[in-house]
């Protein structure tokens, strides 16, 4: 049975549908901002406009009725962090404003503090990289939700990735591991960040763990990534070790892979996770293809 933290934002999904009308009056100031920025050239930025400046004002003027002015908002940024990454662009500086309007309007909409804290996170040009954002907007969440063992588990993540804070990642872990509900491997996070420092396979352990669970299909292209690099970073690893039993061997450097197959040092050509084939760089060592999909430097 879901515990009344996890319900609650679902319930609050459904009464956004069934209230969409009632708003029509504030809404109705939406067209008239759009006009006016039509006429002086900034229609493309509309989204980036905040209408009010302050989610505890709306809540103030929405009549009872936060929770479906909160999803509108939280729509609202999902588009833009869309439209900005899709446009390579720079700057994020409404991502920040509108992530805290959305969770003022509701401090239970969870789904907001746990995507909102990965787009603050991610590195440029994907994102505004500011993972102390972003831990400032989950330890709000976790003040308002304070049994949501998974914006534990998210604020470890920051520490983790974004920030290289092993011990603080294990601190996080550890003090969600003991929250209503929380999975088991919360302990064992915690026990390995400390132990091993951010190693590989702690790695790879965080990173399936959000591809399974996430319920955005965003999330978890993030995740597919991230996990195919950590994959190509070991291959990359394996085959310099070939590398260097060829130059033992024969006495020379391998001009390509091929030779290390017909030397029965592989198998086969090898290949990155998403299939374009690893080469041999002018150093001598595994490299990537120029035609690769994968991006190391998310693992940086």
């Amino acid at each position: 049975m879901k515990s009344a933290s996890l319900v609650r934002p679902e319930r609050r999904k459904l009464r956004a549908t069934c209230w969409v009308f009632i708003l029509g009056g504030l809404l109705a100031l939406v067209p008239l901002q759009r006009s006016i920025e039509a006429e002086s050239g900034a229609s493309r930025i509309a989204a980036d406009v905040l209408y009010v400046p302050s989610g505890n004002i709306l809540r103030r003027m929405c009549l009872g009725h936060e929770g479906l002015l909160a999803n509108i908002y939280w729509t609202r940024v999902v588009q833009y962090f869309g439209r900005k990454r899709l446009d390579r662009a720079t700057r994020f500086e409404m991502l920040g404003p509108l992530l805290r309007i959305t969770t003022e309007l509701d401090p239970q909409l969870v789904i907001a503090y746990r995507f909102g804290a990965i787009f603050l996170g991610e590195k440029p040009p994907w994102g505004p990289g500011e993972p102390e954002e972003a831990l400032h907007l989950l330890r709000r969440g976790i003040v308002a939700n304070p049994d949501y063992w998974r914006l534990w588990q998210d604020l470890g993540f920051v520490y983790y990735w974004d920030l290289k804070d092993y011990e603080g990642a294990a601190r996080a872990f550890r003090a969600g591991s003991e929250r209503p509900g929380a999975m088991v491997w919360m302990k064992v996070l915690a026990a390995r960040v400390v132990a091993e420092g951010g190693a590989l396979q702690s790695s790879r352990v965080l990173w399936s763990e959000i591809y399974r669970h996430a319920d955005n299909e965003q999330i978890r292209q993030s995740a597919r990534d991230h996990l195919a690099a950590l994959q190509a970073q070991e291959d990359l690893a394996a085959l310099d070790r070939g590398l260097a039993l060829y130059r033992q061997r024969a006495g020379r450097s391998a001009a390509t892979f091929r030779e290390l197959v017909q030397s029965g040092l592989l198998k086969k050509m090898p290949r990155d996770p998403f299939g374009a084939p690893y080469v041999v760089g002018m150093d001598g060592r595994a490299a990537l293809s120029p035609q690769t999909r994968i991006d190391l430097g998310l693992l940086q």
